[in-house]
């Protein structure tokens, strides 16, 4: 495509996303007043799906479950590109003071529980569903085509089970046609209207750490006459926090070891027998994740048995590191430039949050990014909290930069 072209072209998505914009704030606030947890997204997965058919896009529902996958074929049936936005929420109970609030309740593991989109999946899915509209009038000028994957189930794994990302994979998402490329975005609390990029790890790996330490039960004025689980699970507690500030090379790359959950004991005056924790290991390189696996295994089980009792350790990888392709993170630089305007662009820090995104980019090479949604002079609030809040003047610049990141890449090919 040549210079002229391409500025008008840019010119044009820029204009369709303008117009769209407050229909995209509409979708995101009625998404948000209506949040479904991870499989159970029947709701915004038909929302989906209705838009894209409306726009002519073929449309393939119960990928994953509840994934919606839309294809727009362009002047060309190649290059493919694939975008994706994840539509779950989570349970948290939202205490922020807005009109649409979410008041939704919903069952997580036998419990009712109040549901939340505190990690920003609504504007996710609302942003992909105005570059569908922003791209389908395009039609005629995309130099190949896009593929929009809405992924169900990226923030609490089942029980023994797969996320979205993986089974929409297993399912064929990125297959028939099969992408050259992914990009796919994040809201994050830094400042409004700000985009954040990396090459190489973004967001590390995920864990999942299960430590049971069994002792032997005993009356609590006799602590002698038995094994004290939880004084053994205290020092393994403060044993595994040495792997990381003292047997790992820190200055390489980040890690960390997160005791989140423990359990044991039901009675004041009872010492139980068993103690149960759980757990988080993050990190960006596989061979010192490898290393602490190792280190963690030997520092609970020496702990335990110095004191008489046992230690179990389980470890479950649950996401691979998200890893943004450096030839390709080089090669989008100058379009989220553009998009965003001087003093707009970062290199973002790497994040110690989990993102099945990775899974995409074990396939093909992707890139995910984050863009900020913090209004300004506003508060800073996490992912993830029950005061999550998103400016959404902020919504537009992500429309912009995934509707001229497909473009760009379909055009470079």
């Amino acid at each position: 495509m040549d210079k002229i072209s391409s500025l008008a072209l840019w010119a044009r998505i820029d204009q369709l996303s303008s117009e769209i914009e407050a229909k995209a704030i509409d979708w995101r606030r009625d998404f948000h007043q209506y949040p479904e947890l991870g499989f159970q997204e029947f709701r915004t997965s038909e929302i989906v799906a209705n838009h894209l058919k409306s726009l002519a896009i073929e449309v393939k529902t119960g990928v994953g479950k509840t994934g919606v996958v839309g294809v727009l074929r362009g002047k060309k049936d190649t290059p493919v590109v694939a975008l994706r936005a994840d539509m779950d929420a989570l349970p948290v109970k939202e205490v922020v003071n807005i009109p649409f609030a979410s008041r939704v309740k919903a069952t997580v593991e036998g419990k009712e529980a109040f549901v939340m989109h505190a990690c920003g999946h609504d504007v996710h899915t609302a942003t992909l569903m105005a570059v569908a509209e922003v791209l389908s009038k395009i039609k005629e000028e995309l130099p190949g085509t896009v593929k929009f994957i809405f992924q169900p189930a990226e923030e609490i794994l089942p029980e023994g089970g797969e996320g979205g990302a993986s089974l929409m994979i297993k399912e064929g998402v990125l297959e028939s046609p099969k992408p050259d490329g992914i990009f796919g975005l994040h809201v994050m609390p830094f400042p409004g209207k700000t985009i954040w990029y990396r090459a190489e790890g973004i967001f590390g790996s995920v864990d999942k750490l299960e430590i049971t330490i069994k002792g032997t039960q005993t009356h609590g004025g006799a602590p002698w006459m038995g094994v004290d689980p939880i004084v053994v699970a205290s020092q393994v507690i403060l044993g595994l926090q040495t792997i990381v500030s003292r047997q790992t090379n820190l200055t390489v790359t980040p890690a960390l070891i997160s005791i989140a959950t423990i359990h044991g004991g039901d009675q004041f005056g009872i010492i139980p027998e068993k103690v149960e924790m759980g757990g988080t290991i993050r990190g960006f390189l596989y061979s010192m994740q490898n290393e602490m696996h190792e280190r963690i295994q030997k520092t609970a089980k020496m702990i335990a048995e110095s004191a008489g009792a046992t230690a179990d350790v389980r470890i479950t990888k649950i996401f691979p590191v998200t890893f943004n392709d450096p030839d390709l993170t080089k090669q989008m630089v100058p379009t989220l430039e553009r998009v965003t305007g001087r003093g707009k662009l970062f290199i973002a820090p790497p994040i110690m949050g989990g993102e099945d995104f990775a899974y995409y980019q074990e396939k093909i090479p992707g890139l995910f990014f984050f863009f900020g949604i913090t209004p300004e002079g506003g508060k800073i609030v996490p992912n993830h909290s029950p005061h999550f809040y998103v400016d959404e003047n902020a919504i537009l610049l992500g429309i912009r930069a995934m509707a001229n990141l497909a473009v760009d890449f379909l055009s470079s090919k």
